[in-house]
């Protein structure tokens, strides 16, 4: 059952707090809630008042060891301040200041039903009571602020221990808050990101968002990804559930297998690249496209349609050139195609590397490719990787005269262009060059590129061991290094190369603290006497 409370809400003299005084149900200010009685864990582990009496934390400290709370029983509509200490289990609220506009602006927004006079409300009495607290009736129906906590959590994931993300951490509430008025208020705009270059696998400029955008990224995510997910062909892999880089090489050979009958008939193979393909993005015929297709399925959306039209094309056309920190030094674009750089890129064209929606946008925007690919052009065996598409044909003559073809249409659709130098055309038993394998008849191996970057990840750490008895973050970071590419490796046929790699060129000093479990390194001291060594098992 939920408790009810009803009452007028006032601003105390006392900053950060407010009082909650009986009124009656005639009131226009009157404020109309319910909440779940959750009981409270004692500070001796024990649990009581589950049903009958509920308890939220405030986030204001009464002293170093008790925190202020608020109260509310079964058996009357009073909202009571008190403070306790803090080692008591207490229900979370997430609040927003009170501040004077008239009488207040503002309520409990999360945790809480806002409810209206009538035992069975209506939809005018409740858009009043939305009114009142300046909330638009849409967002709230929605559970935009709901959404932006899963936004949030989302995308702290895996970033946990970034200065971005632990100084959003600190306060999050108030932060997501925020990002709440400033959506429904249509006042939020991107923050500055920071531009910086990777060199592995390749060399990259990445532009990474400010922490706050990256919550509204996983915001729009969630809201628009099922919707184009429906859309999208089987066999486009990148930045889908279930559709790994694994995913995409099984497929591969899966195809090579099935058009060449099993390796006893011919068949060609025909990789295709897209020049620049982020940063050659039409922005608005990217939107257009977004947009088209949601106003397509407006009656059956499950989110405020105006409200994330807004956000896209704040996050469409934002402009991350003019609002970055560049880190780093005018040396590290060097040897960088200016194809590769937003930097060089024509006005109105590309996006970054390195948002969640940038992703999703890539499979959106060559949603359509794809489609010609498989309707139009009839190929069977076709699959893409972000701008790295293959086309499997028996026919080598026909595959080399689609080449024209998906010139024009990428050119004339998409205002997109080739790249002259990466059509590979080769018949199957040559092999395929794919996500970081090469594809043979009967086999899959782990690229060169791959083999080399384990060996100088291997070397870099040996060098450590030399100079110093390393520390324990060092160590952390060497199995961390190990194990990573020793997980891709696993994948492929590269047993010889595991042990060739791993037995010859590791330091003895590194086999004194390390031991093989399964494909993975461990410490020693983390390990069993009795845990196999399994890591170089033949395949």
């Amino acid at each position: 059952a939920f408790i009810h409370s009803t009452g007028i809400c006032e601003l105390s003299k006392i900053a950060g707090s407010f009082s909650h005084e009986p009124g009656p149900a005639t009131n226009p200010e009157a404020v109309y809630f319910s909440a779940l009685p959750g009981g409270n864990r004692n500070t001796n582990g024990s649990f009581n008042n589950l049903g009958t009496n509920g308890n939220w934390w405030s986030s204001t400290e009464n002293s170093s060891t008790n925190a202020w709370n608020r109260n509310m029983n079964h058996n009357n509509g009073n909202v009571n301040r008190n403070n306790n200490n803090k080692t008591n289990g207490f229900s979370l609220r997430c609040v927003r200041d009170l501040k004077c506009k008239g009488i207040f602006q503002s309520a409990c927004r999360l945790g809480c039903d806002f409810a209206p006079q009538a035992a069975a409300p209506n939809k005018n009495s409740f858009n009043m009571q939305l009114d009142l607290f300046d909330i638009p009736a849409k967002e709230s129906r929605n559970n935009l602020l709901t959404d932006l906590f899963s936004a949030y959590y989302l995308a702290r994931k895996n970033k946990r221990n970034t200065i971005n993300q632990l100084r959003f951490e600190l306060d999050h509430e108030h932060h997501l808050l925020d990002l709440y008025d400033e959506i429904v208020q249509r006042r939020y705009r991107p923050k500055k990101g920071i531009c910086f270059m990777v060199h592995k696998p390749v060399k990259r400029e990445i532009f990474a968002a400010d922490f706050r955008d990256r919550v509204i990224h996983h915001l729009i995510y969630n809201y628009i990804a099922p919707l184009f997910e429906k859309s999208f062909i089987n066999d486009s892999y990148s930045c889908r559930k279930g559709k790994s880089t694994h995913y995409a090489i099984k497929r591969m050979d899966h195809f090579i297998r099935s058009c060449s009958d099993n390796y006893s008939t011919d068949c060609y193979i025909l990789k295709l690249d897209i020049k620049g393909y982020f940063m050659s993005m039409d922005r608005k015929l990217l939107f257009e496209t977004v947009k088209s297709r949601l106003f397509k399925h407006k009656n059956t959306l499950d989110f405020d349609l105006p409200m994330v039209m807004y956000l896209l094309e704040q996050i469409i056309f934002n402009d991350p050139v003019s609002n970055c920190f560049v880190k780093g030094k005018r040396s590290d674009w060097q040897g960088l195609p200016n194809s590769k750089s937003l930097f060089h890129a024509p006005p109105g064209k590309g996006l970054p590397i390195g948002n969640l929606t940038s992703q999703l946008f890539g499979n959106v925007y060559l949603n359509v490719f794809d489609h010609y690919i498989k309707r139009e052009l009839g190929i069977r065996y076709y699959g893409r990787y972000v701008d790295d598409f293959v086309l499997i044909h028996h026919d080598k003559h026909f595959l080399m005269g689609l080449i024209p073809e998906i010139a024009d249409f990428l050119s004339g659709q998409l205002q997109l262009q080739l790249h002259p130098g990466k059509i590979y055309l080769q018949h199957y038993s040559k092999g395929l060059p794919y996500l970081g394998s090469v594809i043979k008849p009967h086999r899959v191996y782990v690229a060169r590129r791959i083999k080399g970057n384990l060996y100088q990840a291997i070397e870099k750490h040996n060098a450590i061991a030399r100079d110093h008895k390393p520390t324990a973050d060092e160590q952390a970071a060497f199995i961390s290094s190990m194990n990573s590419y020793l997980g891709i490796m696993k994948h492929y046929k590269t047993y010889k190369m595991r042990k060739g790699l791993v037995f010859k060129n590791l330091s003895a000093w590194w086999w004194n603290i390390i031991r093989a479990a399964g494909y993975k390194l461990v410490l020693r001291r983390r390990l069993l006497a009795t845990q196999n060594f399994g890591l170089f098992a033949n395949q």
